[in-house]
């Protein structure tokens, strides 16, 4: 990769909505870049430099990541670290980077899950494939049904502690174990900053307890797959076009696309093209409505497509009465197929 290291814009920060973290002092911008997919070892780097570099231009300050990210696993963090040692590195105090430990990375007992040995050494490992010092935001990726939430807090707390990184968050938990995470942690005095989760239309289990609890114990939340692995996009109204994920994704298939499907996405598609947007910029505004959501956190193949997906922020909230016709296409399970 040969290139000019990047001058970021001097209007980054002109028309980006930050919205606080819970009750911190931590302000996010309401659409995240999220290197799940489209940044591992098999995609190319300069077109994830690109995409990269783009977000941070149009005010997206906050990059995130796993261990287990890729594929191959680590591969998104040690590509980040290029793209970051070659054009951010200048820019560090004005980029959130939070990555995550507890999927699988290493074989043997402590490769996975929640201990505090699996945890520190993840964080470790995460920050050499990175070239970091430290990361921002340190997750425990889900709960460990073997080990008692105390030590994964407690773990989390070491590494705020330690200075590797500067806040704790959870992700996948659900709200009774959200709960007591919140209140170990307050308890160690590394207070929770953030909770991560799925959340859209089709998916709307958090909806059922968990959001009441991060508003009530003023904890920040940011959302994964708001668009549903694409499904809350105009690209499977016709069908499932040859190449796009449902093709080939281990997290989406054809079976997916079903008639109900079709009914109610067409039906959501036709409310955003109403409102003069696409299905994907309609799909964030319903999940940051109200203010209960922190951020967003979307992915991306390209950079038309992130400026597509950040144009969201542009347009009016949505109302009441258009939250209202959304709600009875907006159904639990619809993604299943």
């Amino acid at each position: 990769m040969t290139h000019t290291p990047h001058a970021a814009s001097e209007a980054r920060y002109d028309d980006m909505n930050y919205r606080r973290c819970g009750k911190s002092g931590i302000r996010l911008p309401g659409v995240s870049l999220g290197l799940w997919q489209n940044f591992g070892g098999a995609n190319a780097l300069d077109t994830q430099r690109d995409i990269i570099l783009d977000a941070f231009d149009q005010g997206i300050t906050h990059i995130d990541l796993a261990n287990n990210y890729g594929p191959p696993a680590g591969s998104a963090e040690e590509n980040f670290g290029r793209v970051f040692a070659s054009d951010l590195k200048p820019y560090r105090d004005e980029i959130l980077v939070s990555t995550k430990a507890g999927y699988y990375m290493w074989p043997g007992p402590y490769g996975e899950w929640g201990s505090r040995k699996s945890l520190l050494a993840s964080l470790d490992q995460s920050l050499t494939r990175m070239g970091l010092d430290y990361v921002d935001i340190f997750y425990h990726h889900r709960p460990d049904p073997d080990t008692p939430i105390e030590e994964s807090m407690m773990a989390l707390d070491a590494a705020v502690r330690s200075g590797k990184a500067l806040y704790a968050g959870i992700s996948n938990y659900g709200p009774e174990d959200t709960l007591e995470a919140i209140r170990i942690l307050r308890h160690l005095g590394t207070p929770m900053l953030i909770h991560q989760f799925p959340y859209n239309m089709y998916e709307r289990t958090p909806d059922k307890g968990l959001l009441d609890v991060l508003e009530a114990e003023g904890v920040g939340s940011i959302v994964f797959s708001p668009l549903a692995q694409g499904m809350l996009t105009n690209r499977y109204l016709k069908g499932v076009p040859e190449g796009s994920r449902a093709t080939h994704s281990q997290f989406l298939s054809e079976k997916q696309i079903s008639e109900t499907y079709l009914e109610r996405t067409r039906a959501l598609n036709e409310i955003a093209e109403g409102r003069g947007q696409t299905l994907a910029q309609m799909a964030v505004q319903w999940v940051l409505r109200g203010d209960r959501v922190t951020s967003a956190l979307v992915g991306a193949s390209s950079v038309a497509q992130l400026r597509d997906t950040v144009g969201a922020l542009s347009f009016d909230p949505l109302t009441d009465d258009e939250i209202a016709a959304i709600e009875p296409y907006a159904v639990h399970g619809t993604q299943r197929g």
